[in-house]
């Protein structure tokens, strides 16, 4: 059913603490930063500080996102074709808390590879049904504002959940992670099941028009004859194998170094998320301002910046630089990719499995990246990585510059991003 406030090309954003729908989105993005990912970054650390190899880590990590990428098309299929977009969130945020409180109760081989890769297949469907489910409630025009807000949230609640991390590792050790745990997928299903589901409009939700005669769903070879989005896809695939490994790396150099996974964990991926939630209340002016394309360039220096600093100095004060120039990196990308996709794929109906493609795709880069990042460790140590991984940047840049046009479709008439 589409929504009165959404329909039509003078909408208006409505207003975060009038609208219940949308405090429901935004507790959902709060609490989903830390309920999606189950144990996350401190995997890595946990791990790390027990005795597990850098290589041995890089596989996991290449091996279960590989096998959840394989899932992540047929998630986005289901995502357009479903009308159960709130289950869709509900159910795999059960599924991979679960599966994080045993690998952290008992952190066996077994435990952790079945663990990680059930948590990839499960967590797949998650990120196009959370698009999907945005779009439908809100529609085209404002679908760049609310990613944005969806983007603040969500990394709002990372950094809560980072603090709260540190703190109660600290009071009361894992069992204060396992709290937290808890607490959070209960907070996400409370956003979700306050979502009105009379607000979304599941033809909007798929990038159709409403229902007005016109053909429906394009084919499946819409996506591969859309030429944009498998050049979006390519370049975000580069970008995310240099980019990918590097915070992971970063926080088992200094765990172990440090001897404190949990709190350290939670300082490394704190400043980033400092940063990106920055970036979620700037990027709707920077588009406005700049346009698509130029925050796109501004995404992917970031990176070769970024190994630089990682590469060349040891200390833990770069943290504080190289983790800041991920937030402005990953933490754009995060925001107008779906935004790209979106423009790419309007009223083709595809627009989730055509997002959780790219998605895909950049996934494959960064779950590759993780084995290879693990090898270069142990034949030349962590700035040896990270120099790779900045240098592989450029590649991306280069290949959005040459193909930008095709890649960032410019807005129809009547759309864009609304004003907060």
């Amino acid at each position: 059913m589409p929504s009165k406030q959404t329909a039509g090309a003078d909408a208006k954003p409505p207003r975060l603490f009038s609208d219940r729908t949308l405090i429901a989105l935004a507790v959902l993005n709060f609490f989903l930063a830390d309920a999606r990912d189950g144990l996350g970054p401190f995997l890595d650390a946990f791990l790390a500080t027990n005795g597990w190899s850098t290589l041995t880590l890089g596989l996991i990590a290449t091996v279960g996102g590989l096998v959840g990428l394989a899932a992540t098309p047929l998630c986005g299929a289901l995502v357009d074709a479903s009308t159960w977009k709130r289950a869709l969130i509900a159910i795999p945020v059960i599924l991979v808390t679960v599966a994080a409180l045993v690998t952290l109760l008992v952190p066996n081989v077994a435990i952790v590879w079945g663990g990680q890769i059930g948590t990839a297949v499960v967590g797949a469907v998650i990120g196009p049904a959370l698009a999907g489910l945005t779009l439908g409630i809100v529609g085209e025009k404002l679908f760049s504002q609310q990613i944005s807000r969806n983007e603040f949230w969500n990394h709002a609640g990372n950094f809560a959940s980072l603090f709260a991390i540190f703190v109660l590792a600290t009071l009361f050790g894992h069992q204060g992670v396992i709290w937290l745990m808890v607490a959070t997928a209960i907070g996400t299903l409370l956003g979700v099941f306050a979502i009105d589901p009379k607000r979304i409009d599941h033809n909007q939700a798929r990038g159709l028009a409403h229902d007005d005669g016109k053909p429906g769903p394009s084919g499946f070879k819409t996506l591969f004859e859309t030429r944009g989005l498998v050049l979006l896809a390519i370049v975000l695939l580069v970008f995310h194998w240099g980019n990918a490994p590097m915070s992971r790396l970063i926080a088992q150099q200094f765990s172990i170094e440090l001897g404190t996974p949990f709190r350290t964990t939670a300082i490394i991926t704190g400043v980033s998320q400092l940063a990106m939630i920055a970036l979620a209340a700037l990027t709707p002016m920077l588009i406005r301002r700049l346009g698509l394309a130029p925050v796109f360039i501004i995404a992917l220096l970031a990176l070769p910046i970024r190994g630089a600093l990682a590469g060349s100095f040891s200390g833990f004060w770069v943290v504080y630089p190289v983790q800041a120039l991920d937030g402005i990196g990953a933490g754009l990308l995060g925001i107008i990719t779906p935004v790209a996709a979106e423009r790419l794929l309007a009223g083709t109906g595809r627009f989730n499995v055509g997002f959780a493609a790219v998605m895909t795709m950049q996934g494959i880069g960064a779950s590759l990246s993780n084995v290879v990042a693990g090898w270069l460790v142990t034949e030349g140590g962590y700035g040896l990585s990270h120099y790779v991984g900045g240098g592989v940047s450029f590649i991306a840049l280069a290949l959005f510059l040459v193909f930008r046009n095709s890649i960032i479709k410019p807005e129809s008439k009547g759309r864009g991003v609304a004003k907060a």
